[in-house]
């Protein structure tokens, strides 16, 4: 009998929880058998296994053959354990030497001709690798991986990483005695690529608009744009990642790798703030995550860029009443019978309608023909609940011909940015986080404010019957306008400003 183990790495939502993998040779009827919760895609590695070492020139071995995928009630899928099954194989039945095997941990699917293909979520378990070594005070094992995924996996600064293209190159590193004929691990480049968004000074006019769009990139605030159809609201949405601050290397890293779960990363985008675009017609798993096997949805995806939904009112409602949560938490627990699963989603949402089923109430020509039964039924369509977790909620109106044939020049993105990140700054230097962020206690200790700004928020409170959240959302984005004028307190003038950003959508 022979035994060989093997380390590997599954994956549970962000987590990637150690995988043993165990191989075992025993006399009796050729058999070969995978055990430890496999999925489809892991009990079909048997085919893939033994075609891809009979084409390697390998012995495949003519006897009982045992995997087990421990911990056993962890479920295991996708086709990443292809390359520890097969090495284990090699190890148990002596055809490779197994003395330097727990060092390294293991990853990949096979093609029947032995080559190594990519597999998604190799930024996320190496991650958890680094973790794990820091958890346990101990050394990290390298991590051998397909070659596509080497850039990925390299971005986590302490990894060790050996990117292979074949089983034979794997078996010859195993085997080779002289240095030079080993696997070199894989050096990281620094990342220069040319971030590139659309830009602001496209847009003509719309300066209520603009200012608004600052505001919430200054505070990370939510915003709904409404408005009648080509007022330019996608326009303005889809040029909102260029003025928002720059990634920080954590937050590129942590949307690297909730990307790198659904196989959308690429290192193109690296330090790209990500914007998504669903259709209406998505579902709610596909927006918050979910399936069988968990994956990442839309409001992950986007964690630390823009999520945009246009068309509001005609996505679901139960689609959108599932924003509530991740909204307030930055976070989705996603929870089924077999499996739980939780991704990050501090995304920032921008949404865009317009005012009634036509698209033309308040239009300055009058088009609409829309009842007012009919406005107030498809305005209702967004929940209560769900629009007092939206910050900034704005008019963007049509503009007038002789302003859209005007020739003026609008600023760029660059001149935006700067303010932004001035006034982002002074948030980090001030209480640690971004304005959106702040809780009841904090609000009350850096959102302070005079007796006469006192006043006129508790007048706008009563005369627009705001709740409580409301009350501290027009709060926060008061302190992110007072941040963009540099002003250490809120003034009456901050206030104003703030509460005209907070308009019941009905009144429209």
């Amino acid at each position: 009998m022979a035994l060989a183990v093997l380390k590997s790495r599954a994956l549970n939502g962000m987590d990637a929880p150690e995988v043993t993998v165990e191989v075992h040779l025993a006399n009796g009827l050729p058999a070969f058998t995978i055990v430890g919760l496999p999925e489809t895609e892991v009990k079909e590695s048997k085919d893939r296994v033994r075609a891809a070492l009979q084409n390697a020139r390998f012995d495949f071995p003519a006897q009982r053959i045992t995997v087990n995928l421990a911990p056993a009630d962890l479920p295991k899928e996708s086709g990443r354990f292809d390359l520890p099954i097969a090495l284990g194989i090699l190890a148990a039945s002596g055809q490779i030497p197994d003395d330097a095997l727990d060092q390294y941990e293991f990853a990949g699917e096979l093609s029947l001709s032995g080559e190594l293909r990519p597999i998604r979520g190799a930024l996320a378990m190496t991650f958890a690798i680094c973790k794990s070594a820091q958890r346990n005070q101990s050394a990290a094992r390298a991590f051998m991986l397909p070659k596509q995924n080497a850039e990925e996996a390299a971005l986590v600064s302490d990894a060790k990483i050996y990117p292979a293209e074949s089983l034979l190159q794997v078996c010859a590193h195993f085997a080779a005695r002289d240095p030079d004929s080993k696997i070199s691990p894989h050096q990281s480049q620094p990342h220069k690529n040319t971030i590139s968004y659309p830009d602001f000074s496209d847009v003509k006019a719309q300066t209520q608009a603009k200012r608004a769009l600052e505001v919430a990139a200054a505070g990370r605030h939510s915003i709904l744009l409404m408005g009648p159809p080509g007022t330019g609201k996608s326009m303005l949405a889809s040029r909102f990642p260029g003025i928002l601050p720059g990634m920080t290397d954590q937050e590129a890293l942590e949307s690297a790798a909730v990307q790198s779960l659904s196989n959308g990363f690429s290192l193109a985008r690296w330090k790209q703030r990500p914007y998504r675009n669903p259709h209406h017609t998505a579902s709610a798993v596909a927006l918050v995550g979910g399936g069988g096997t968990p994956r990442p949805g839309e409001i992950s995806l986007a964690h630390h860029g823009v999520l945009f939904l246009d068309e509001l009112p005609e996505f679901d409602r139960k689609v959108l009443e599932v924003l509530r949560e991740p909204l307030e938490s930055g976070q989705i627990h996603i929870s089924r019978a077999a499996k739980q699963a939780s991704f990050p989603a501090r995304f920032q949402l921008i949404a865009a309608m317009n005012p009634c089923p036509c698209g033309y109430f308040g239009h300055t020509n009058n088009k609409c023909r829309c009842t007012p039964d009919a406005v107030l039924r498809y305005q209702g369509k967004i929940s209560g609940p769900l629009l007092d977790r939206i910050d900034m909620q704005i008019v963007v109106q049509a503009l007038p011909q002789d302003e859209l044939f005007a020739s003026h020049q609008s600023e760029n993105n660059a001149a935006i940015q700067a303010r932004v990140e001035s006034a982002f700054h002074r948030q980090i230097n001030r209480q640690g986080k971004s304005n959106n962020l702040l809780d009841t206690k904090e609000i009350d200790l850096f959102c302070t404010a005079d007796a006469a700004t006192e006043q006129l928020l508790r007048s706008a409170m009563l005369k627009l019957n705001w709740s409580a959240r409301a009350y501290h959302r027009v709060l926060k984005v008061a302190r992110s306008i007072a941040d963009l004028a540099n002003s250490p307190s809120i003034l009456p003038a901050h206030v104003a400003e703030a509460i005209q950003y907070r308009r019941a959508l009905r009144e429209h």
